[in-house]
């Protein structure tokens, strides 16, 4: 354990040493650079806009591997934070990383205690049946994605922050939640939604950026082979000005600035979110909310905006899916109040029964078909379900 200590210290020690420098990949967030590598496929098309009880567009950016603290005293997040709502009881769902992409899509991590390969099978749904079924439209944008639909594990390329250094990885796909479920990558016209950013660039220019979004930094901009303050300088590169781009934030614009994690395992999994766009009222800007939130809270806020079904998982999870305070009480929806030693700790890992756990595996099970989500809709059934398939019925991990 001292020799494991002491090469992680050398480790981080030489790390520090060569710790990369904030470069911009692209000259401005509209504008697309080969740094991206991959060239952009056109624009999607424009859809008519289905409108939301209070917001019509929904984008997400995740960041990592950052404990609460540590965010809400660096002086970007402190900026920001006076341009929106900090949510100051946020809470990851497990750790590492992927799993808490695959649940904020999916409504649940299924067992899941690592970043590797995984394929969710094609009757396993996710919030894109929800949002198509209301023919409200969406996007994954991820930043140094090679190709649109690309499903490689990662991708490596020359390294724009220092041309004569080796190649870096700066996309891996344990970051990208869309192309983890078989459900969305065996459908082609799906498939082409998963953009990279040259896509976004196209699609801002062309105002056809979708209702619901989720943007994904790469691994250096996003801090996880960084830092905080290196994040900092891409959001005031790449979020900051594009708040003021009606065609990225109008007034019925909800942005969710969020993390993965927290970093520190061994405290329970709070993170930084902070609530921005035009959709937040102007008399709750600088203010903070703590009600109980988690990453299954997305799902949930979203259903109740657009008034959706539900995938009958963690979206349903009273406890774990409140919805975002301001949205709710625009909405009539009632929260459950958790605070304290009330709050479940989500700090785990690897532990948690489910069809990815090995150690602990369970069959994937239909959802629950009696739940009631917050947007009022029934749960979605994928075709080729098999409803005996309950928890109640599986034998023990």
């Amino acid at each position: 354990m001292l020799v494991y200590a002491a090469l992680l210290a050398l480790a981080s020690a030489v790390f520090a040493a060569q710790a990369p420098k904030f470069a911009k990949p692209a000259s401005a967030p509209d504008e697309v650079s080969a740094n991206y590598v991959g060239e952009t496929n056109g624009t999607l098309p424009k859809a008519r806009t289905v409108s939301g009880k209070v917001f019509d567009r929904f984008t997400q950016i995740w960041l990592e591997n950052t404990d609460f603290d540590v965010a809400s005293t660096t002086t970007a997040f402190v900026e920001l934070a006076k341009q929106g709502i900090l949510l100051t009881q946020y809470y990851a769902l497990t750790h590492p990383s992927e799993p808490n992409y695959v649940g904020a899509i999916g409504g649940d991590f299924f067992g899941m205690g690592d970043d590797e390969e995984y394929h969710i099978p094609t009757n396993i749904s996710t919030v894109v049946d929800l949002l198509e079924a209301k023919n409200v439209t969406w996007a994954s944008y991820q930043e140094n994605m090679p190709t649109d639909g690309y499903l490689g594990f990662n991708f490596t390329q020359p390294n724009y922050l220092n041309t004569s250094a080796p190649p870096y990885t700066y996309y891996v796909r344990k970051h990208n939640p869309h192309v983890v479920y078989d459900s969305i990558t065996s459908v082609p016209s799906r498939l082409q939604r998963i953009r990279n950013f040259n896509d976004f660039a196209a699609d801002l220019n062309a105002s056809v950026i979708p209702q619901w979004n989720f943007v994904t930094p790469n691994l250096v901009n996003d801090a996880h082979d960084t830092d905080i303050d290196f994040a900092s300088d891409w959001l005031q590169f790449w979020l900051v000005p594009l708040l003021s781009n009606p065609a990225f934030n109008d007034n019925k614009t909800l942005i969710v600035l969020t993390f993965d994690e927290n970093e520190t395992y061994g405290i329970n999994n709070r993170i930084y979110t902070l609530l921005l766009g035009g959709a937040v009222p102007q008399h709750l800007r600088g203010t903070t909310d703590a009600t109980y939130y988690t990453h299954y809270s997305t799902l949930s806020t979203v259903e109740n905006n657009w008034g959706l079904g539900s995938l009958g998982r963690g979206d349903t999870n009273q406890t774990m899916s409140n919805v975002f305070s301001f949205v709710a009480n625009a909405t009539g929806h009632k929260n459950l109040n958790i605070s304290g030693p009330a709050i479940p700790l989500t700090n785990a890992t690897a532990d948690i029964p489910g069809p990815l756990n090995p150690e602990f595996y369970v069959p994937f099970t239909a959802p629950n078909v009696n739940a009631s989500g917050a947007g009022g809709g029934s749960v979605f059934l994928a075709p080729g379900l098999n409803l005996s398939m309950q928890p109640s019925t599986l034998p023990p991990p």
